[in-house]
């Protein structure tokens, strides 16, 4: 009998999530990125692909990522075959330029869709997968097409997300209750790239993650989109943690405003002209609340610069007027067009 027969019928008591495809995104982390990895070896059943994005097209981690393979397949055996004939687990996507969080989830998503996954899960190199984390998803699967896994921090703490979008004023609800109440579940409008699945009808009918965001936002609006055609859901079972610690201000014990660059600054602010341009083609902009939600989040911006990121006052501050400024020239872009549904 064949490892990947073999391999069926140790799991065969076990869920799964069918064609599963885990999309990983890195660039230049390689410590971080064999962390993750480590991680998905451990886990308790086993995924249909890996897709690593190679934003870098670093030899190092192409052996990396040819090392990888190269265990899954001694560990799990070989799979069904997919659209290009390999039965391989793990695909390298080195990419020619660096294109961003953003950028390297579009193009993750795309080769994985091509390939004939059913299901993405989505994340970034600097997270470590549960052990059980497919299996919690997988008992989510058969009702819903978009849930969002809960996380540990850094730390090992429960890690807060917002996962309700207060549309209107394009920010997070900052207030959204923790508790999942009776349902086991709260239905969200977003999603996050860190640890989000979501099944190939939602990329059929949305579109890819648009790549033009680069960084910030992108999965806030593939939420956004995806919640127009279903209800997408934040549950509360734990299926990564965070390997990666970043500075922060806690705020009450209750909430934390983390450290962050200034080309995120930036982001933060441009790349509201592009959420803009998406409630316009749906019918939810409004220009007096979608201001005040910008004023909101420059606000937030510059009270981050001065608890947390004291050293980048002053390009800090540069960033979140140009992204700003930029905004404004893309709300009025007549060329912009959304991503295309890909059926």
């Amino acid at each position: 009998m064949s490892r990947m027969g073999r391999m069926s019928e140790k799991q065969a008591a076990k869920k799964n999530i069918d064609k599963l495809a885990i999309v990983v995104v890195t660039y230049k982390r390689q410590e971080l990125l064999a962390t993750l990895f480590a991680s998905i070896e451990k886990l308790t059943v086993a995924p249909w692909r890996v897709v690593i994005v190679d934003n870098e097209h670093a030899d190092r981690t192409r052996d990396m990522v040819e090392a990888f393979g190269e265990r899954l397949d001694r560990q799990w055996g070989t799979t069904i075959a997919d659209a290009t004939g390999n039965e391989s687990r793990v695909v390298y996507a080195p990419q020619t330029d660096n294109l961003g969080g953003a950028g390297g989830f579009s193009a993750g998503v795309r080769t994985a869709y091509d390939l004939g996954a059913e299901w993405f899960w989505v994340m970034d190199d600097d997270v470590a997968v549960e052990p059980e984390g497919i299996e919690k998803l997988a008992k989510w699967t058969d009702r819903h097409d978009v849930i969002q896994g809960s996380r540990y921090d850094y730390d090992g703490g429960p890690f807060y997300w917002q996962y309700r979008f207060i549309v209107p004023l394009g920010i997070p609800n900052p207030i959204a209750p923790a508790a999942f109440g009776r349902a086991g579940y709260r239905v969200m409008n977003t999603l996050c790239f860190e640890g989000g699945l979501f099944r190939r009808r939602i990329v059929e009918r949305i579109g890819l993650p648009d790549p033009r965001f680069f960084i910030y936002w992108d999965d806030t609006m593939y939420g956004y989109l995806a919640s127009k055609v279903t209800n997408p859901i934040v549950v509360p079972d734990v299926v990564l943690r965070r390997t990666r610690e970043i500075g922060n201000w806690d705020i009450a014990g209750l909430r934390q405003l983390n450290s962050t660059s200034d080309v995120n600054r930036y982001h933060i602010m441009r790349n509201r002209g592009y959420m803009a341009r998406y409630f316009m083609t749906y019918g939810d902009f409004r220009p007096l609340l979608f201001g005040l939600g910008t004023i909101a989040t420059a606000a937030k911006e510059v009270i981050r610069l001065v608890m947390v990121d004291r050293e980048h006052v002053r390009t800090g501050l540069v960033q979140i007027a140009r992204g700003w400024w930029d905004s404004r020239k893309l709300m009025r872009d007549g060329d912009w067009r959304p991503m295309p549904p890909l059926r």
